[in-house]
Formats: structure tokens, sequence, C-alpha cells
């Protein structure tokens, strides 16, 4: 008979992603959430794994094999409480993966801030699209794939290293779990304040992470980046190999591209990085032609070259591989257009992601009207973290709407009026422009959507909506496409 794992917390995507892993190998799955709902719901249901609404200590009765408790349970959840008080088996989503998947694996990590499902989709694509057949856990839903987790059949295994704990009893960041072979560390920022005090805290979990990479292994790091830069001078035991972003293929003159000493290049052809070269230790590798924009993929789609290229694949066709890329589910994600009026759903929700994001936007629309809308509501968001950089993030937008959550801790008016008089001071002293209304706050989805649907109306020109939340944001976006 399989042995019986059942899974406290199934519907998150990593904690479902495990269900899954654990199916395929075998294993009887079932498991709990607070909420049962799809997409996960459907997708758990449709691998035969028996899904239970709530936490009654009933479903730990016959006891299974082992439980695996993710990191959003905590004590007093009743299964908690029954589980430790009866003593059954018990071990964290990291952990099992671990122990029963990742050390017979080549495992190729994709950490960061920002980015991690999208570069974690991107080696997993190019390995695919090379005929390696990876297996993958990603936080995501990567749409040149069917499911955001598999086995695989091959030697590979691709994925997303989250710097998040790993559960109420191990407060480790859960990717230093991950024996990765290959490190993809991309970028390095202040965030999750409900766990980490500062910068600090989270830079020696990445530097947990780095002591557990192989000699014989790889990290892949952009230069010039000073966060990850002190992780590394902490000690390091691997081969590192660098990216850069500097366009410099017309300044060098007869030099080759990558004389600054590091290992990868990019250099832009379009200014909003849908077309770029790419060069390995000087020479020009090729040309990537997709469908993405903005800085932040391009250094994405060069890490995912890099690791791949690594893992065998050749540069020709890695670059090709990656021109057939099709971005993960709400990153940038096209939900749909009416009379030139263009709606984006997008996971960004920290301050410099954001930024990122309109600047890609802006470089691909030009001088078209861009309406961002942003809903504060990751922990590190409520708690006001970044407030106080959070308007600079979005002058790149034309006009700013910003929702305000009930139980937000802080007061979304001061970021409004600055960025009322950025926008001002842009005008200069017109008094036929009236710059007070540029950005506005509203608490209710409704009259949100109803002034989305007025601003975006208000001129017979294409306009771009981006809305920004690591949330469903109460389904804002088919809403506001009926309305629209």
């Amino acid at each position: 008979m399989s042995k019986h794992i059942h899974i406290l917390g199934i519907c998150g995507t990593f904690m479902g992603g495990i269900a899954v892993l654990a199916k395929q190998l075998g294993y009887k799955v079932t498991g709990s959430d607070a909420n049962v709902y799809p997409p996960m719901s459907t997708q758990l249901q449709a691998q035969g794994i028996e899904l239970i609404e709530g936490y009654d200590p009933s479903q730990l009765d016959p006891a299974p094999d082992m439980v695996i408790v993710g990191n959003a349970m905590s004590r007093g959840n009743p299964c908690v409480e029954y589980m430790l008080n009866r003593k059954l088996a018990y071990t964290s989503g990291p952990q099992w993966l671990s122990t029963h998947l990742l050390q017979h694996r080549y495992v190729i990590a994709a950490s960061g801030t920002h980015g991690k499902t999208t570069t974690a989709a991107m080696v997993a694509w190019i390995l695919e699209y090379a005929g390696l057949e990876p297996g993958f856990l990603i936080g995501g839903v990567p749409q040149n794939f069917t499911e955001s987790a598999r086995l695989g059949g091959g030697y590979f295994f691709v994925i997303e290293a989250d710097e998040y704990d790993t559960a109420f009893f191990d407060k480790r960041a859960k990717f230093v779990h991950y024996q990765p072979n290959t490190l993809i560390m991309n970028n390095l920022e202040y965030d999750h304040a409900d766990i980490f005090p500062d910068l600090a805290a989270i830079q020696r979990q990445f530097h947990h992470v780095v002591r557990t990479v192989p000699s014989n292994g790889l990290i892949l790091m952009p230069d010039n980046v000073p966060a990850l830069d002190e992780v590394k001078a902490q000690g390091c035991w691997t081969p590192v190999q660098r990216l850069s972003l500097e366009n410099k293929a017309r300044s060098l003159g007869d030099k080759k591209l990558g004389s600054d000493g590091c290992h990868w290049q990019a250099n832009k052809l379009r200014a909003d990085a849908s077309q770029f070269e790419v060069y390995c230790k000087g020479e020009l590798a090729g040309v990537v032609n997709w469908n993405l924009i903005g800085e932040h993929n391009l250094q994405n789609g060069m890490m995912a070259i890099a690791a791949a290229h690594y893992a065998g694949v050749e540069l020709s066709q890695a670059i090709t591989g990656l021109g057939e890329f099709k971005t993960p589910k709400r990153r940038m994600e096209v939900k749909g257009e009416v009379q030139g009026i263009r709606v984006y759903d997008d996971f960004a929700h920290h301050p410099p992601a954001i930024a990122t994001t309109l600047a890609g936007l802006r470089a691909a629309v030009g001088h078209e009207r861009i309406i961002a809308v942003l809903e504060p509501r990751s922990n590190t968001m409520r708690m006001g973290t970044h407030q106080q950089v959070l308007a600079q993030s979005l002058t790149l937008a034309d006009d700013v709407l910003l929702y305000q959550p009930e139980g937000l801790d802080w007061a979304l008016q001061p970021v409004a009026d600055e960025l009322c008089a950025e926008h001002s001071a842009r005008q200069g002293a017109r008094p036929d422009v009236d710059n007070s209304d540029k950005a506005v706050i509203h608490s209710h989805i409704d009259t949100l959507i109803r002034e989305i649907s007025k601003r975006a109306h208000a001129r017979n020109e294409p306009c771009h909506v981006l809305i920004m939340s690591n949330g469903s944001f109460a389904g804002i976006h088919d809403k506001l496409l009926a309305q629209l």
C-alpha cells in the first residue's frame, strides 16, 4: 500500500506543487486548506488528490504516515495542535522536497527579491525546448507548460527558490533546503518586513544558501549589485559568473564586449528590451526576439540562458528557445482590450518591481497613456515599510489610482499628494492644467472600476491600464473589462 501524506495548507502554489510531485512519486496524497477553490482545487482534484476544507482534526484520524506542514500554518491551528499532541510524524514542504526528490537531481534554483517565478519558468522552458525533460516546481502558472510542477523525465530539476521562512518550527528560508547545483541570485532588496527586521537579515539567509552550493556547481549573479556583492564577500566556495546589462556595444570601439570582466553581457537593440544581443565571454552568441518587455525581463532571460548553457544546452538553441517563451500568468499578462484600452495584470507589489514594470511598459508604448492601479496587499506593503518610496516608483504613469483596502495600517494620501505635486512640477506653471487629480484613492472596488473606466475613455486614444497586486484584487480585471 502507498504511504499516505497529508498536506496542511495544500492550496498554495508551492504546497500544491509538492502535492502533485508526491502523487507522481507514488504516494497517496490528501490535504486541507482554509479555502478550497479553483484553480488550484481543480488541478489537484484532477490528479486524484482528496481535498478537505477547514482544519477539523478528524482529518488526521487515522494518522497519515507523514504530515507536511505549510508555512501558513501556526500554533493554535486545530490540526497543528492535534498533530503535536499525538506526536504524529511531520515535516515542512521544503524539507520533504529535499529528502525525497532534490537529493537525486541536478537542481537549478532561481532566487531574488523579484523575478523568481519568471526566471525559473524560463530555465525550465529552455531545457524542455532542448529535449532535456526537466522537472520543476514554479510558484506561478507557466504558460509554456500545462502545470506548475512535474517530476520530469530527465536529470535536471528547476525550482523557484524563495527566501520566505519554511514553517512555524523552522524559521530558515525555504531555499536553504534545496541544495542547488546552479544558483541564480538575480537581485536582492529589502522585503518581507513581517519576518525580516532589515536587509542584513535577508542577506544572512542568502549566504546560508551560498554555503550549500558545491564547488563543482555555479553561481550566477548580476554585476554591481552591492547587496549581493556583500553576500558573496561573506564567503564563497563556488565559481561565479556575472552578468552585465550595460549598453557598451557601441562605445567600446574595437574592444570586445565583455572587457569589463563579466562572463555574460546583454545589449538592448530596442528600448523596451523586446530585442537584445547576447554576449558570452565577449563573443556575440545571438539575438533574442521575444514578446516580453523591460530590462528586468532581459536580466531574467540572460540568467536563464546562462543556467541552461551550463546544463549543456547550446547557446544558439537556448537563444532560440527563449524567443518562444510565454510569460507566466500575472506577469504583465494582457487580460483583454476594449476600444483601444488594454488591461494588464501584473504581480508587482514592491516599489523597485513597480518601477521596472512601468519603465518597461513606458518604453514599449511611448507617449500613449498609462493608468497605474495599485493594491498595497503584501505584508510588507500593509505594514507601510515602503511608503516613503512608493510615489517615486509610480511616476512614469500618467494617472495613478490607489486602492485603500480595509485594515491598511497607514494612509495612502501622502503618496497621492506627492504624485500630484510631481505631476504639477513636470507640467510647469500652467494655470490651465489641473494636476490635483493625477493620483486619487478609492476604498471600494466598484467606484474604483468606474473611475478607471471614466479616465480610460476620457480621450479617444490608446490607453494602457496596468493593475498591480499580489492578490486576486476582488476580480477587478474581468469586472473592468465588462465595464469598459
